[in-house]
């Protein structure tokens, strides 16, 4: 999963700052609060995707090896699909990103926050290790709720101008339902997803979560400033949640990328003409192991998630502490 919709969360609740005196108690509103969260993320996370939507076609050209593109790098490839599929092509799938994304990124911050509260509460855990497991249970919890979507994503964005298997998202959930095991076919690779979210969401949590916690612990002032919608609650500022996103989402993306690769391999399914060799995930991961090697296998198109990074990170922070501003979270 792309490190925006994993990263959305807040790992704590930033210090607060002294009230002055005669302050009354918490005065945040708590009407409907489910809803203004599950806005907050899905918006961030939809304007995020939309943001990196070209390298995350291109990631599933290179992952999957399309015939038309696998000779190519990165960049070459970027430029290579809007010669042949126009500059639409490069955003081809991303209405069914956004279909999925949306409810991703909602349920992934409110399930953080109730595993959050659960695993101090209940089981006694805090420090940093609370936000490590928090987060892989709620990038786990995430997953399984919108992985269909997911699915058809991938089936779409794999797809070469000319070359339709699919066309549209309906018609893809009616194909795979029907030609590939019904329901069950919509959830082809989900262990590989949920082995590699674990960690993947785990690690980003744990890595944002520390960085802002002791940044606004050691240099408030420096890194730090008043939530608008909230005087008394200090957010980071934008450049240093840029900069403390992009370390944990390269970091957690390092670790879990082979699961992702694996992942889209079993996802695209009969559309390969290997997959009668990858149908679980130890055939697949030494499919491309042992046909691809490490560097230009279990870790090619690695280089684009790097550069996926900053750019994604900057756009799902902003926008959710804007929205978060909004929505009056804080």
């Amino acid at each position: 999963m792309a490190a925006a919709a994993a990263a959305l969360a807040p790992a704590d609740p930033p210090p607060a700052m002294p009230q002055a005196a005669g302050a009354g108690g918490p005065t945040a509103r708590r009407d409907f609060y489910w809803l203004r969260s599950f806005l907050a993320g899905g918006i961030a996370g939809c304007c995020a995707k939309t943001t990196v939507a070209p390298l995350d076609r291109v990631k599933v050209l290179l992952q999957a090896h399309n015939h038309h593109y696998k000779h190519l790098g990165v960049f070459s490839a970027l430029f290579a699909v809007p010669r042949k599929e126009g500059f639409l092509g490069l955003y081809k799938g991303n209405g069914a990103m956004m279909i999925r994304i949306f409810p991703y990124g909602a349920i992934q911050f409110m399930a953080f926050e109730h595993y959050k509260t659960f695993i101090t509460t209940k089981l006694g855990v805090s420090g940093h290790v609370h936000r490590l497991m928090a987060g892989s249970m709620a990038g786990m919890t995430a997953v399984i709720c919108t992985y269909p979507l997911d699915m058809v994503r991938v089936r779409l964005a794999f797809q070469v101008k000319g070359e339709h298997t699919y066309t549209g998202i309906i018609h893809a959930f009616k194909t795979i339902y029907a030609k590939e095991g019904g329901f069950f076919g919509f959830y082809r690779g989900l262990m590989p997803t949920i082995l590699g979210m674990a960690p993947y969401a785990g690690v980003s949590f744990f890595t944002f979560g520390t960085l802002k916690s002791v940044g606004l612990s050691h240099a408030p002032t420096l890194l730090g400033r008043p939530s608008s919608d909230n005087p008394n609650v200090l957010v980071l500022k934008t450049h240093i949640n840029l900069l403390c996103g992009g370390v944990a989402g390269a970091i957690a993306q390092t670790i879990s990328y082979p699961f992702d690769v694996t992942r889209r391999r079993m996802q695209l399914g009969t559309v390969l003409p290997e997959f009668e060799k990858c149908l679980t995930m130890r055939d697949t991961m030494k499919y491309v192991y042992g046909h691809h090697g490490i560097r230009k296998g279990l870790y090619r198109g690695l280089s684009l998630n790097y550069i996926r990074c900053v750019p994604s990170q900057a756009v799902a922070f902003t926008t959710y502490e804007l929205m978060k501003q909004f929505f009056h979270l804080n």
